[in-house]
């Protein structure tokens, strides 16, 4: 099958409606800052706000993973989106701290549901060999979003940073709208689907438990660039709608990178040396943000920290998929997703703290060689997923307990 064939209708539909809704996703690492400013809280008590809202999305992805693979993967989208729209207006309207912590839990509750589903539809909608390009088009669709979602937040947050809520909530609406009337209804379950759930049983899966780790390590670094990065600019004497150029800089490098997935050098990179790879050029961008004290710095390191990202994402998720085994690729993805919640709970937490106690400087080095370290993990311990998915073989059954199973 050639390499460039088209994907799955439903997938660009998809893609489009992740699009949309990312355009307003840009409250989120302006959460401790309103909480912060609006509400006079302490740097402190603004972080475990954070870790609240980051604690409830644990449930909310292991939920949505089990409502995905039983009411269907396009009413668990839905009902995500609506739920988060809900929230971020709660947020918006918010009289007091204990209105807006009340508000932040609810959207945690609401903020995975979707995910799961989503990555399913990925998953399950296009073969093998074209998965780890798929995963990595749907990073792209979330920073092309981001593009226009930094922009915005550059200018809202100079304004009033409850409007960053309140175009959040809009964009999921829309989004919602579009997965209701775009997508294919929802198939129901086949007959004997319950007795089949026997066999997912994602927490006994040893590769899935290695993913599952190494993945946490690295959404643990990736939520510091999203939770902190507000509060450190201000820390440096940098206006904190700033950041919002900064992500503009790392979704932009996303999508132009796009096509240095395909390459043939990088097509033949096991998952191991892939992620290694990419962790080195997460230390590097993390290095830039420890010294840089102007903005043509900090936007060159987000740049290349993205180049980092890129390289995660679509391997990662690719390999998860494969994993799971048939029809249960929704928890699979679910189990997988929980290492964002466990980030973001300890994120806010540990980068307030880092930032209180130490600095930017000691906060982004401390990053660095973590990425360091986790580099040197992914080529001892990581299943070597990539090749299988890009030429068929199947090297990962050699360290798995069980042969590798698709999820289509």
């Amino acid at each position: 099958m050639p390499r460039s064939e088209p994907l799955p209708r439903t997938v660009r539909l998809l893609l489009l409606a992740r699009v949309v809704n990312r355009l307003g996703a840009f409250s989120l690492p302006f959460l401790t800052a309103l909480i912060s400013t609006d509400h006079g809280a302490s740097l402190t008590a603004a972080g475990l706000v954070s870790a609240a809202f980051g604690l409830a999305t644990i449930p909310s992805r292991l939920v949505g993973g089990h409502l995905a693979d039983r009411i269907g993967r396009r009413t668990t989208i839905v009902l995500g989106l609506c739920g988060c729209a809900a929230a971020q207006l709660a947020i918006a309207a918010s009289a007091s701290l204990t209105w807006a912590v009340a508000g932040a839990v609810l959207l945690g509750l609401a903020f995975e549901l979707y995910e799961p589903p989503s990555q399913a539809i990925i998953g399950e909608s296009v073969p093998e060999h074209q998965r780890v390009r798929a995963f990595s088009l749907f990073s792209a669709a979330l920073a092309a979003g981001g593009m226009g979602a930094g922009l915005l937040a550059a200018l809202l947050g100079r304004w009033d940073l409850r409007w960053l809520f309140v175009t959040d909530a809009a964009t999921c609406l829309a989004c919602a709208l579009l997965i209701r009337l775009a997508l294919p209804r929802d198939r129901p379950a086949p007959p004997g689907a319950e007795e089949d759930d026997t066999a997912v049983r994602p927490l006994r899966d040893r590769a899935l438990l290695t993913v599952l780790a190494t993945g946490t390590a690295y959404a643990l670094i990736n939520q510091q660039a999203v939770i902190t990065l507000p509060l450190a600019l201000t820390r440096q004497g940098l206006p904190t709608a700033d950041a919002g150029l900064l992500f503009t800089a790392a979704a932009a490098t996303t999508v132009i990178a796009q096509p240095l997935i395909r390459l043939p050098w990088t097509t033949r990179l096991t998952t191991p040396v892939a992620l290694a790879l990419a962790h080195l050029l997460l230390a590097v961008g993390l290095t830039g943000y420890a010294v840089g004290r102007t903005l043509p710095v900090l936007l060159a390191s987000a740049a290349v920290a993205s180049l980092g990202d890129l390289l995660v994402m679509g391997r990662v998720y690719a390999l998860v998929t494969e994993l799971a085994p048939p029809g249960g690729s929704g928890r699979y993805l679910a189990v997988f997703g929980t290492s964002w919640g466990i980030a973001a709970t300890l994120a806010p937490v540990l980068g307030t703290q880092l930032l209180a106690r130490a600095g930017t400087t000691a906060l982004w080095s401390a990053m660095a060689v973590f990425c360091l370290l986790l580099a040197a993990l992914h080529l001892r311990v990581t299943p070597e997923s990539a090749r299988s998915t890009i030429s068929g073989n199947d090297p990962l059954g050699e360290v798995e307990s069980s042969p590798v199973r698709s999820g289509s």
